[in-house]
C-alpha cells in the first residue's frame, strides 16, 4: 500500500540501500539499522533512520486505494508502522508491529505509550545522523525511542498494538461471509499472509494482492499479481 503512494519499498538489502544510500555506504542492512541496540549504542544513528521515516510519513499523501478500502468499510490488520491507514480515515487499525508515531522509553521503565505528534528529529541527509536534540523519556529522562517491534526487540512495550489487536479479533469472530483483501504482503516476514490465511480460513474468500507474490496456497482464493492502487480501483469498477 506505501509503494503506490510514492514511499520506499524496503524489500531486499538492494531495495532498502537504492532508497537510503548512505547506509549502503556503511554496509548496513534494514534488519541491521531497525535494531534496538542502537538506541544505547550511537542514538544519532538509531534517530537519524527513524526521524527521517518520521518525517516521511507524515509528509506522504495515502493514494486513491485507501479510499477504495474505506468505502468497503475494511477493518485493517497490518504490519506497516506508517500509519497511513489513520491518516486516510481509518478508523479500526491494528498495527501488529506498533507505529513510528507514538513512542514509549527505550529501557523501558515503564509500559507507557505517548504520541510523538510534538516531536521533530533533525537528520543530516549525507550522514543519515540525527543532528538535533534528542527525544527523552518523560518519566525517568533516558532516550525515548518508536514505539515500535524491531528486529531482536525484547524492550518493545506491546500493549497499544495488543489492544487494537483484541478488539479486531473480537470483531472478527462475530462475522460471517467475511472477505479478506491481502495486499503486498511478503514471505520474508510473513506475518500478515498468515494473518490473512487463518481469517478467511473457513470461507477460503481471500483475495491476495501481491506484484511478486501472488501465489496462494491450495489454491483457496483469487490471486492478483498487481500493485494495489490499480487492483483495487479495478475491483471497485467491477462492483
Amino acid at each position: 500500500m506505501g509503494v503506490d503512494s510514492g514511499l520506499p519499498d524496503f524489500r531486499g538489502t538492494e531495495g532498502f540501500w537504492r532508497a537510503y544510500p548512505p547506509y549502503q555506504r556503511l554496509g548496513l542492512a534494514f534488519e541491521e539499522i531497525a535494531d534496538p541496540v542502537h538506541f544505547a549504542d550511537d542514538p544519532e544513528l538509531a534517530w537519524g533512520f527513524y526521524g527521517h521515516r518520521l518525517h516521511l510519513y507524515r509528509d506522504t499523501v495515502p493514494h486513491a486505494g485507501f479510499g477504495v478500502l474505506a468505502g468497503w468499510g475494511a477493518r485493517v490488520f497490518t504490519s506497516n508502522v506508517d500509519g497511513q491507514f489513520q491518516e486516510a480515515g481509518f478508523e479500526h487499525v491494528a498495527e501488529v508491529h506498533g507505529s513510528i508515531h507514538h513512542l514509549q522509553c527505550s529501557l523501558p521503565c515503564t509500559r507507557d505509550v505517548w504520541s510523538a505528534r510534538d516531536l521533530g528529529v533533525p537528520v543530516d541527509p549525507e550522514t543519515m545522523r540525527a543532528t538535533g536534540p534528542l527525544p527523552g523519556c518523560p518519566t525517568c529522562g533516558s532516550l525515548a525511542r518508536p514505539n515500535i517491534l524491531m528486529f531482536g526487540d525484547a524492550d518493545w512495550v506491546p500493549d497499544r498494538s495488543q489492544a487494537q489487536l483484541d478488539a479486531l479479533s473480537a470483531w472478527r469472530r462475530a462475522q460471517r461471509d467475511l472477505v479478506v483483501i491481502e495486499i503486498g504482503a511478503g514471505q520474508a516476514v510473513p506475518t500478515v499472509r498468515r494473518y490473512a490465511e487463518l481469517s478467511s480460513a473457513a470461507s477460503g474468500a481471500l483475495i491476495r494482492i501481491n506484484p511478486r507474490e501472488p501465489e496462494i496456497r491450495h489454491g483457496r482464493g483469487v490471486s492478483v499479481p498487481m500493485n494495489a492502487a490499480e487492483a483495487l480501483q479495478q475491483i471497485q469498477d467491477r462492483l
